[in-house]
């Protein structure tokens, strides 16, 4: 394998890395309101991805990072091209990290409740922006032959963009309520149990088109392979889930999003931005990349410092791995304020 192609395989396993973690917070954050109907159970939530949110975030940076750094000509095409939706990723992000902490300041119903608010409105902004943005990049954006955008702002906002924006959240959700059923336990617990065994089914179907669109437009008899696993994966995520098998139902909608967005990117290759102007204007792997000695030194740095992150983050996730409760509310007695 040639290190563009390594490269690119990067990237895309840093893009499923944040999107398989950051998804499950994305969709618990979102499902605040629905699962949440008591102060206790909404608590309960944000404690289940308290110590894990931030964590997740840094594989967007890496992701990001990864492609300015392997592929400039990628990078310099695609955020220009889909300035909007990353804008609104990073506000959907700043607002949210600004609620998590500043929820835990004061303690009245009004202030809950408000950055509650916050927390969900700023996930469901990421959510959807990263999605248009993947899906518009993977589907196809307005740009001409210098890789410039044709058209206004949105005019990479269109089908491609929305279906990618679905998606993603869609999944976000169904992840979210299957951590919550293998994280918590009570009342929120069977809620969101309820929940994947319900929506489960629906919330696939954007993913498996945006795949299958990908598949059928480029693909090759692997990725068609990997498509067929991808909708098994939705199969065995329902049975286990009726059955209560919440940790076997989380592994298995995991695999939809591996399987999925490995067809993605499989079929992709090597195109990185397809254009819909005209297939000449595609900006491909070797049309973006940097010189073989940079990526040599960069595959040596990868080398030694990947490995570290993930063991301090599988640390992590190791050391909050009980299952969570809500606290009881206990009410002091009336002479002990007498």
């Amino acid at each position: 394998m040639d290190l563009q192609t390594l490269w690119f395989a990067a990237v895309a396993v840093l893009w499923i890395g944040f999107l398989l973690l950051e998804g499950f917070d994305f969709g618990v954050a979102a499902l605040l309101p629905v699962l949440g109907r008591r102060t206790q159970d909404r608590h309960l939530m944000l404690r289940s991805i308290g110590p894990l949110w931030d964590g997740n975030e840094v594989w967007l940076i890496t992701a990001v990072g990864a492609v300015f750094a392997a592929f400039p000509g990628w990078y310099a095409t695609w955020l220009p091209a889909l300035y909007l939706p990353f804008v609104l990723v990073l506000f959907g992000l700043i607002i949210r990290a600004v609620a998590f902490e500043w929820r835990h300041s004061h303690h009245t119903a009004a202030w809950d409740s408000s950055w509650t608010w916050v927390i969900t409105t700023g996930s469901l902004i990421a959510a959807l922006g990263i999605g248009a943005a993947l899906g518009a990049t993977t589907l196809g954006l307005p740009i001409d032959a210098d890789g410039t955008r044709v058209g206004g702002a949105f005019s990479g906002l269109g089908w491609p963009a929305l279906l990618g924006a679905v998606a993603v959240l869609a999944f976000s959700l169904v992840h979210g309520a299957l951590f919550l059923a293998l994280k918590v336990d009570g009342d929120v617990r069977l809620r969101a149990r309820a929940f994947a065994l319900r929506w489960s089914p629906f919330a696939a179907l954007p993913l498996l088109a945006w795949a299958g669109w990908v598949h059928l437009r480029s693909g090759t008899p692997l990725t068609g392979g990997l498509w067929l696993l991808a909708a098994l994966a939705v199969v065995v995520t329902w049975a286990r889930a009726k059955v209560d098998a919440e940790g076997q139902a989380f592994t298995a909608w995991a695999v939809l999003l591996l399987a999925s967005a490995a067809t993605i990117f499989g079929a992709a290759y090597p195109v990185v931005v397809p254009s819909t102007i005209d297939a000449a204007f595609d900006v491909t792997v070797a049309d973006a990349s940097v010189s073989d000695y940079t990526l040599t030194v960069m595959t040596w740095a990868a080398g030694v410092g990947l490995p570290v992150v993930l063991a301090y983050q599988a640390w992590t996730y190791w050391v909050f791995r009980r299952r969570l409760t809500a606290d009881p509310v206990h009410e002091e007695p009336v002479e002990a304020h007498a």
